[in-house]
């Protein structure tokens, strides 16, 4: 598998464990009924073999970024964590600034959890907030108290991470503006340097969904879900934090490294149950039940289930769609005479603004974004 020269490398380890399983997610996550015989050491088992087995292949790429994500990592506790970022240390180089983020739920971290991490060398903590509404966590089924995540930020800066992350969600049935700005306002009185806020997507197949279906709770309209972005981002920009990607906002130097390798077209392998890569112009998916991962990898074979050659079309279209979400932009020169002759209409309906030889959405364009992109491509 030839990698791309030049270009940024990371690994995504996907942590497959939750507790309850929240109504609004379709994520890759399963609880312990749901598990049989894999528990969290016999997962780290497998991992291992796959980082070896995916070092191998790539002959052992220098990483610019970890991310551990899921599922809920912290549910592994300070000493698996740390485990599994040595494994990656056996397996890969580090660039010696390389950014190391591990999410984690407020209600499974501690004090003496986050001086594990960072002294394991983590250097980076994604806490998942969602609101400090009591309705809002109820309907999203979230069980930490309104204050924990607001107070498990303050630990890990205690413990000595200087970039952490609050995650809001906004548009849940039965929540108000002044849900979101209470929630906005926490976040930013944590005192954190990076903040994401994700509109509320019902997916097919969860339990939300199914409520929202028989008519039990009602959606917010997208005149509801456009305020309150941009209520939450008046708030964010006045406190210092300045978008950088359409929902996420930072502020100097705390941007999230590794998801902007994602969006800037860099690479990575993903290590995990149901986890994607991305190398050269190749995308794949591994096995999604921790179970059926195990076993391909007690054999030593790659826990693979799908693989697809991206063609030039698919990489350009996906270029536009994740640049132009950028605050730094899409530089014009991506586009071809037909693109740049629609972008001119976009320009003039307020949603492109250009900065240089740059194409950058407009406060409104932000709104829109998906709308640019379609313009854009015709």
């Amino acid at each position: 598998m030839l990698r791309s020269p030049g270009q940024p490398f990371g690994l995504y380890v996907h942590v497959p464990f939750c507790v309850t399983r929240c109504g609004y997610c379709d994520f890759n996550t399963y609880t312990p009924a749901e598990l049989g015989g894999v528990n969290p050491d016999a997962w780290l088992l497998a991992l291992r073999t796959e980082l070896e087995l995916a070092a191998a292949r790539l002959d052992a790429p220098t990483l610019n970024t970890v991310f551990v994500g899921g599922g809920t990592p912290s549910l592994l506790g300070g000493e698996r964590l740390a485990t599994l970022l040595r494994m990656v240390r056996d397996c890969f180089s580090l660039e010696p600034d390389a950014e190391i983020t591990t999410e984690a739920n407020p209600e499974s971290t501690w004090p003496e959890f986050f001086d594990a991490i960072r002294a394991a060398g983590y250097t980076r903590v994604s806490l998942g907030m969602q609101s400090v509404a009591p309705r809002v966590l109820a309907t999203l089924d979230r069980v930490h108290s309104p204050g924990r995540a607001a107070a498990a930020a303050r630990e890990a800066m205690d413990a000595g991470f200087e970039h952490v992350n609050l995650d809001l969600i906004y548009g849940t049935p039965g929540e108000s503006d002044d849900d979101l700005l209470r929630s906005v306002d926490a976040a930013i009185h944590a005192g954190v340097d990076h903040v994401s806020a994700y509109a509320l997507v019902v997916e097919e197949g969860t339990a939300l969904a199914r409520r929202v279906r028989r008519g039990e709770l009602t959606v917010p309209d997208d005149d509801v879900l456009a305020r309150r972005y941009g209520l939450a981002d008046v708030a964010l920009s006045a406190a210092g934090l300045s978008w950088y990607e359409v929902s996420n906002w930072a502020r100097p130097g705390g941007e999230c490294r590794h998801n902007l390798g994602y969006w800037g077209g860099g690479q990575w392998w993903g290590a995990g149950p149901g986890a994607h890569g991305y190398v050269g112009a190749t995308r794949w998916w591994n096995v999604k039940h921790p179970n059926a991962y195990a076993e391909l990898l007690a054999g030593a074979t790659l826990p693979v289930a799908g693989f697809e050659q991206l063609g030039a079309d698919t990489r350009h279209t996906e270029d536009v769609l994740l640049k132009i979400r950028l605050r730094q932009g899409l530089p014009m020169s991506r586009l071809d005479s037909a693109e740049r002759e629609r972008a001119e209409g976009v320009l003039a309906d307020g949603l492109l603004a250009t900065e240089g030889d740059r194409l950058v959405l407009t406060d409104r364009g932000r709104l829109l974004a998906d709308a640019v992109v379609r313009t854009l491509l015709g």
